[in-house]
């Protein structure tokens, strides 16, 4: 066989693997041919073709096997099993930027799906490879280097430590720095997920002087950085009031606001857990936000969202007003309690009413006149059927009956009560009784309605058991009485009259 024979069938063998492995990867790319390659063993038929001679060939393998274990975990633990990490992480260091970008994709893809496949990258040391890629040159292999870390950081805070203890974080806070936005957004994401586990993690990123760099960004034109940077501060400013001290001093107030009214819903709600996040840890923190006009931006922002955007706000609104007396008034004072009650009535999802619910216990619980704006737009029937209602969920009963207690015992505004004394429960009836038992006594107008409503009628009805804390609320509102009255509206009053009809002689 002459040179030029020998050559050409090199040839047609470096085209037959381009080929193979190119058509792999447009295949790979589309879900319905997963399972056809998976049961043709193209793991297998890959990994040579890592170590091929020819560049292109490689990357474009490394390519198809990325999206081969992007599409579910069964795929990824084939590529761990597969001993192909060890590869993947040599030839990270060793080849051009167009390989390290597709083996970090790879790294990427398989260690999304669970802690086990991302500690298996954790462990042939994929880490230090990783971070030494966050300084390459090229943003492009920055961004896939990035993306790798922050999807093995965000499983649990031992992964997230490993990736702080490999050096990450400084060079992440360097890559938020750099023009691209990609680069900015993956970046910002990544320090977001080691943020989320702990106050330790958390701090970490803090000290690489990330918060300043993300305050900076908050109100950058482009939407998908905003949510990440919006995030990240949302998981520093969650763990510790320091930590939310040190956002906050970061001058994100008044800005932050703004992305309330952004038109991005991801933004609003993002922006929402932010001010959330600072404002569940002290009332001076809550005050600093009312300050700003929090309250009504984060009302108007719940009224022009829908569904889990939402959830964020309302929960805001309860941790403000569960603070103070003063803190829950300014949340009616800026009308949020009609708002909230919208949310109860409209909403579908239980776990968003119960947020509401819960919110309007915490404004209503402080004192008679926070429980009055509660119960005069007439709220509390609402609460009461979504207790009683077979279908809601536990949460959801449990948070509506806080709410009703919480409420009831502060609720002086007795024309909103007079209705749960015909539908409430034993269990939550006895906060509403009680309630009268404590007005009426000193209430001459109220004592005259409490009769003609047909109020004291029913308190005849209900049945407590001797010496309980409802019989006890009922005799005192007996003792309001003269007694002819009080028997006139007890059951079997009637009859009893009647008998002593029919019983009577007259005096002829």
């Amino acid at each position: 066989m002459s040179q030029r024979q020998v050559l050409q069938v090199f040839e047609q063998y470096q085209r037959a693997r381009t080929q193979f492995v190119q058509t792999v990867a447009e295949l790979a790319a589309r879900p319905q041919n997963i399972e056809t390659l998976q049961n043709a063993g193209v793991m297998s038929l890959l990994r040579p073709l890592l170590l091929d001679v020819v560049p292109t060939i490689q990357q474009t393998a490394a390519l198809a096997l990325g999206r081969l274990a992007n599409y579910n975990d069964d795929l990824a633990e084939a590529v761990v099993k597969g001993d192909i990490l060890p590869q993947l992480v040599y030839s990270l260091a060793e080849q051009n930027r167009f390989y390290k970008k597709a083996a970090a994709f790879v790294l990427r893809a398989v260690g999304k799906h669970s802690p086990q496949l991302a500690q298996a990258i954790v462990d042939c040391g994929a880490l230090d490879t990783l971070v030494i890629c966050l300084e390459d040159f090229d943003p492009g292999v920055k961004e896939a280097a990035a993306w790798a870390l922050g999807y093995i950081a965000r499983h649990n805070s031992e992964l997230s430590q490993a990736v702080v203890d490999a050096g990450a974080v400084p060079l992440l806070v360097l890559c938020i720095l750099e023009p691209e936005i990609a680069l900015k957004r993956i970046a910002a994401s990544a320090l977001s997920d080691i943020s989320k586990h702990s106050p330790e993690l958390a701090q970490t990123v803090v000290d690489a002087g990330a918060i300043a760099h993300l305050a900076q960004m908050i109100l950058n034109p482009d939407a998908k950085l905003k949510r990440q940077v919006l995030s990240a501060l949302s998981q520093i400013a969650k763990h510790s009031v320091d930590l939310a001290e040190m956002v906050v001093e970061a001058e994100i107030f008044p800005v932050v606001l703004t992305c309330l009214k952004d038109s991005d819903e991801y933004v609003k709600k993002n922006a929402a857990t932010l001010i959330r996040e600072i404002a569940k840890h002290t009332p001076e923190l809550s005050q600093l936000i009312v300050n700003a006009g929090g309250i009504a931006a984060v009302i108007d922002c719940v009224g022009n969202c829908k569904g889990n955007v939402r959830l964020p706000g309302i929960m805001m609104l309860g941790y403000v007003a569960a603070h103070s007396e003063n803190l829950a008034m300014a949340v009616i004072i800026s009308k949020g309690v009609p708002q909230l009650s919208i949310c109860l009535s409209e909403e579908q999802e239980d776990h968003i009413k119960a947020a509401a619910a819960w919110a309007l216990g915490q404004i209503g619980r402080h004192t008679p006149e926070h429980a009055r704006a509660i119960a005069v737009i007439n709220v509390l029937p609402v609460l009461l059927s979504l207790y009683m209602e077979t279908e809601s969920s536990e949460d959801l009963q449990v948070k509506t009956k806080k709410a009703l207690k919480n409420i009831l015992q502060k609720c002086t505004y007795l024309p909103a009560l007079e209705p749960l004394l015909h539908d409430a429960p034993p269990n939550i009836l006895k906060y509403v009784i009680g309630q009268f038992s404590k007005v009426l006594p000193h209430d001459s107008k109220a004592r005259r309605l409490f009769v003609t409503s047909g109020g004291l009628k029913k308190v005849q009805e209900i049945k407590a058991e001797p010496g309980s804390l409802l019989q006890e609320y009922i005799n005192t509102i007996n003792n309001c009485y003269p007694e002819e009255i009080v028997r006139y509206y007890s059951p079997g009053y009637s009859e009893a009259l009647l008998e002593r009809v029919e019983n009577y002689q007259p005096v002829l």
